[in-house]
């Protein structure tokens, strides 16, 4: 095991402040990041551009060509379940494409993947089956938890309808929020264990960060519950 972490997987409502962390560790010099936090220069892998991207095609394909939605439904939601699980096979994909081009250079870089899933659409039960055993390899698991009304509340709070697309600004309506998000399965996917999760045969250590309080809104408060709860997740890792 090297002096920082390969990989971690970081999950959790929308709005539940996986971004805000993203950007507090991205806004750490890195020297300070791999002594504080054992996180390295940020590669980041995100389902939202990839999902995003598909909605921005639906629209230019029925608006501009006349032609049939691809992906989604004109009220913004996926034809098909199995395209949430396709999403994660793309993470993996990209794992391994950045891995390939890292060449040497990756005993310097962190991974950081995210995505949020809810029971509706299979949840992290599912969505874990589609994570490849090569990323999953060496990977730290940091979920962050909120209860849905709050994931509600900041949701509300940051969306931008100038930025939709925006990873610090974009929102979902209240009434898909609550269909998608409401209920979630990680507690129930964690059940019995108190510090890894066995996905794809792999061992895969694991920390909640507890945002209730919120700490991910002030970075005074961030900050030393990054320090605590990354330090335990290291501490699992190494061994």
């Amino acid at each position: 095991m090297g002096k920082l972490f390969e990989k971690i997987i970081l999950l959790g409502r929308p709005a539940s402040g996986k971004s805000e962390v993203i950007n507090y560790l991205k806004n750490t010099h890195v020297g300070e990041r791999e002594k504080r936090f054992h996180i390295g220069k940020l590669v980041e892998i995100d389902d939202f551009p990839m999902l995003w991207t598909w909605f921005e095609e639906d629209d230019v394909l029925e608006k501009v060509f006349k032609k049939p939605r691809l992906y989604s439904t004109p009220d913004g939601y996926f034809k098909e379940e199995y395209l949430w699980h396709l999403l994660i096979e793309r993470i993996s994909l990209d794992y391994k494409k950045s891995k390939r081009d890292l060449g040497d250079k990756i005993s310097e870089v962190t991974h950081l993947i995210e995505f949020s899933r809810g029971t509706e659409h299979g949840g992290y039960k599912t969505a874990f089956k589609h994570l490849s055993k090569e990323l999953l390899e060496n990977a730290a698991l940091l979920y962050i938890d909120v209860p849905f009304e709050e994931s509600l509340r900041k949701n509300r709070k940051r969306f931008n309808p100038d930025k939709p697309d925006s990873i610090l600004e974009h929102g979902l309506p209240d009434t898909k929020l609550e269909k998608m998000y409401k209920e979630v399965d990680f507690h129930e996917v964690i059940k019995g264990k108190t510090t890894h999760l066995e996905i794809n045969g792999v061992k895969v250590p694991y920390v909640i960060f507890d945002n209730m309080p919120s700490k991910t809104d002030d970075p005074a408060l961030l900050g030393p519950a990054l320090d605590e709860c990354i330090g335990k997740l290291w501490e699992l890792y190494k061994k």
